[in-house]
């Protein structure tokens, strides 16, 4: 999709949070209204007829899509946070990432046998945010899974996509 007005709104942060790494900063990209609109219309684009009951967002920048997604889908949202933020009884998936170990938890009640789930989030670079939250959400046995991404960075050696499930569709509205 690498549609321009995204591109040119989204700002890169060199060596955030450590150095090597190059930020790709999606704040820039919430705070415009016309990129609001882009993303939630292309993501509405690519899930309006999939069935999608809940949208399961990865923490932080992954809640804002997956609210306004579900708002235009008629979904529930997920939260999938890092550990001692949810205040209910939670399943739990430790992952590595660039820079250090991470948990991410869900409340055990989010999703049932009959949803049909969209797991979304920002960013996916390695991919150990993404493949943590699959296998929680994959815990409760949902009709079927989707995964969307804003932007997949495979410019910088990064091959996330690939530790994902195969049978995952997977999409992103940004390739960079």
């Amino acid at each position: 999709m690498n549609n321009p007005v995204l591109l040119e709104n989204l700002r890169c942060i060199p060596d955030f949070p450590k150095k090597g790494i190059n930020f790709r900063d999606v704040t820039t990209l919430y705070k415009n209204p016309e990129c609001m609109k882009i993303m939630v219309d292309e993501m509405y684009e690519l899930y309006k007829d999939k069935g999608i009951t809940k949208i399961v967002g990865i923490e932080s920048r992954g809640f804002v899509m997956a609210a306004a997604l579900a708002t235009k889908l008629g979904a529930g949202v997920v939260l999938a946070r890092k550990p001692g933020k949810l205040p209910a009884t939670v399943i739990k998936e430790s992952f590595s990432k660039e820079y250090g170990v991470d948990t991410v938890e869900m409340h055990i009640d989010s999703i049932d046998e009959n949803d049909v789930v969209l797991i979304h989030d920002d960013l996916l670079a390695t991919g150990g945010t993404a493949k943590a939250t699959l296998k929680l959400v994959n815990h409760f046995h949902p009709k079927k899974v989707y995964m969307n991404f804003i932007i997949e960075i495979t410019d910088e050696g990064l091959h996330g996509r690939d530790c994902l499930e195969k049978d995952v569709e997977v999409t992103t509205l940004m390739v960079i």
